[in-house]
């Protein structure tokens, strides 16, 4: 689907019509929450007639549940279509900023060759000061050339560089979609967010009113510092037209990223929930964190928490000492005192490992796709997995065929019509078998049974214990319009989306999660890590650039997990210290001007002591 004014008021009118239902209001609390989804799940593939003949003690709970949870689904996905609508124009306002930037920079060569002929001269010692005017307007310059770069300039730019100017070019389309789902939405937040929720109330006053002008004293604290001229200038010149489109503009954008991090949220919303649901409350953190900290291998006490830390750092920095010291290593320190990290070579595989590779590869029996699976369904039972979505029992003998040809269809992008065609099964008989037995919780069964097998064999312990993981994304173009596809140039010819994979050492996918391929990795690195039914005992993990923050240390290491990224120009980050300058840099001459900030461990001791729950209000703790 795209996100388009067209697409989001028609998300607006489902939800306005599952209201009308009392959809929003039902309270199923009643029933458990693996209940619900499955009757859900079970409404979803029925058609009418098959509802209709279920008995009433079956029917309405279906209906009911499948009612609730559309107008969870259809809340959220008018939230994302509306975040997608006003990002796409955005970045459409940024790319045509940078368009005209190159193009001022191209106009502006002229007066660039006259700037660095004017400093020839006034910078040359040479020349006395009565000389430097009638060179300029004489002999080396010539007024000609003053006044053609008079006339050739252009005004200066806003401090943005006219990229929320760029964007005001996109409120009349901003405006067919946004009053109705501004109306459509109910948003609340913290202390963060007031401002810009104050003002979007004001703002659906003025759409409900058809007022045009702002009130006086509409809140614009939320407005960032390079946007606020935009709005000085239409105030002092009395455009109250102009002032209405920057602030209303700024009001959607920082709503758009409160809803990103957080700040903003949706209640009745899934996606959009509040953050604070799913912390503990400090009452609950003091009953609970002696228990969770033995759990984890860690000292309730954050003094000897930080003191332990402190002592690791001490032993890391001793390390690095030594190495530096040497300096000869592939970890060393330039002529200015800067770190400097070789890249790692790769290491030489010798000839006679390549020549029993080929040899064992030549051993091997070449097996046809649908052999090996029906083979791997022999050993491990994986297509047993895939039950009926309505709780069917009975299967026909020719499920396993089914399945198999689905699978195959999906996994290889032959789609189902195509596989009808090559394998001769009817292409309703695929698209049922599709419908009711291949979801996402029976594909993750299925790979659990593989993953219990592969753990089994003989082979595995060989490859590593599988304590050691490590997750990374892959692109991938796709065909049509999705919510959770993205344009980007650099892999895609127009829109795709990434997979993040989680491997284990001994070569175990065991979680895979489909991303918008312009976020962050790291969102997304304990999700499998916490999320998988495995037994897999997992202690450290490795990502790349994308997969760290500093959030994921902390998160790590609140787990008891260890986090090793392989980071990305790793001696131009900012390293912090433990100690005052002076103690660092006398213990280790070398490492210690390297720190160049020092930890604010009281911080970090109050939010231990007091739960993770206080982090929310501002979030620069975390």
């Amino acid at each position: 689907m795209e996100a388009s004014p067209a697409a989001v008021k028609a998300e607006v009118a489902k939800l306005e019509f599952l209201r009308s239902l009392g959809a929003d209001g039902l309270d199923l609390s009643a029933l458990p929450a693996e209940r619900r989804r499955f009757l859900a799940t079970v409404g979803r593939r029925l058609t009418a007639q098959a509802l209709e003949r279920r008995d009433p003690q079956r029917r309405y709970p279906i209906l009911l549940t499948m009612l609730a949870q559309s107008a969870t689904d259809v809340l959220d996905e008018v939230v994302q279509l509306f975040d997608q609508a006003i990002s796409a124009r955005e970045s459409k306002a940024e790319r045509k900023m940078r368009d005209a930037l190159a193009e001022r920079g191209k106009a502006g060569e002229d007066r660039q060759a006259l700037l660095d002929d004017l400093l020839v001269i006034i910078t040359d010692p040479q020349i006395s000061d009565e000389q430097i005017g009638g060179l300029i307007r004489g002999e080396r310059i010539g007024w000609p050339r003053l006044r053609s770069a008079v006339t050739q300039a252009a005004p200066r730019l806003p401090r943005d560089h006219g990229h929320l100017a760029a964007l005001d070019g996109s409120y009349g389309y901003l405006r067919q979609f946004t009053p109705q789902a501004l109306a459509a939405v109910r948003f609340a937040g913290g202390t963060a967010s007031a401002g810009s929720l104050e003002a979007l109330e004001i703002l659906r006053e003025l759409n409900a009113t058809g007022a045009r002008r702002v009130p006086a004293d509409a809140p614009d604290g939320f407005v960032p510092a390079r946007w606020r001229g935009y709005l000085e200038t239409a105030a002092k010149s009395g455009n109250t037209s102009a002032y209405r489109h920057y602030w209303e503009l700024c009001t959607l954008l920082a709503l758009r990223d409160g809803l990103r991090s957080g700040d903003v949220f949706v209640p009745g919303s899934r996606r959009y929930s509040d953050p604070a649901a799913y912390l503990l409350t400090p009452d609950k953190w003091v009953d609970q964190r002696a228990e969770f900290c033995q759990l984890v291998g860690k000292p309730a006490d954050p003094d000897r928490a930080l003191a332990a830390a402190a002592d690791e750092l001490g032993e890391a920095l001793g390390e690095l000492e030594g190495v530096l010291a040497a300096g000869d290593g592939l970890v060393r320190l330039d002529d200015g005192g800067d770190l400097v990290i070789s890249p790692l070579t790769a290491e030489d595989v010798p000839a006679e490992a390549t020549a029993l590779e080929a040899e064992l590869t030549e051993m091997l029996p070449f097996a046809p796709i649908v052999s090996l699976l029906i083979e791997l369904d022999k050993r491990t039972g994986y297509l047993d997995c895939f039950n009926h979505a309505g709780g069917k029992q009975a299967r026909s003998p020719e499920l396993k065929r089914n399945l198999i040809a689905v699978l195959l269809a999906h996994s290889t992008n032959l789609g189902l019509t195509r596989m009808a065609d090559a394998c001769g099964i009817s292409y309703d008989v695929l698209a049922w078998t599709s419908e009711w037995y291949v979801r996402e919780e029976t594909l993750r069964a299925a790979n659990l049974a593989i993953i219990d097998y592969h753990q089994r064999l003989p082979l595995t312990p060989i490859f590593g214990t599988g304590t050691l993981s490590s997750s990374d994304g892959q692109r991938f173009p796709t065909r049509g319009k999705s919510v959770t596809a993205r344009a980007l140039s650099r892999y895609f010819a127009s829109e795709g989306l990434s997979t993040y994979t989680h491997v284990t050492d001994q070569h175990t996918t065991y979680g895979t999660k489909v991303i918008v391929a312009t976020k962050r990795e790291a969102h997304y690195v304990l999700d499998e890590i916490l999320g998988n039914a495995t037994d897999i005992p997992v202690t450290e993990h490795a990502t790349d650039t994308h997969g760290v923050t500093l959030v994921n240390f902390g998160l790590f290491d609140l787990l008891g997990l260890q986090l090793s990224p392989r980071i990305r120009d790793l001696g131009k980050i900012t390293l912090y210290r433990a100690g005052s300058r002076a103690q660092v840099e006398a213990d280790f001459p070398r490492t210690g001007p390297l720190l160049t900030r020092k930890l604010n461990t009281d911080l970090i001791a109050e939010h231990s002591e007091r739960g993770t729950s206080k982090l929310r209000p501002s979030r620069r703790g975390a």
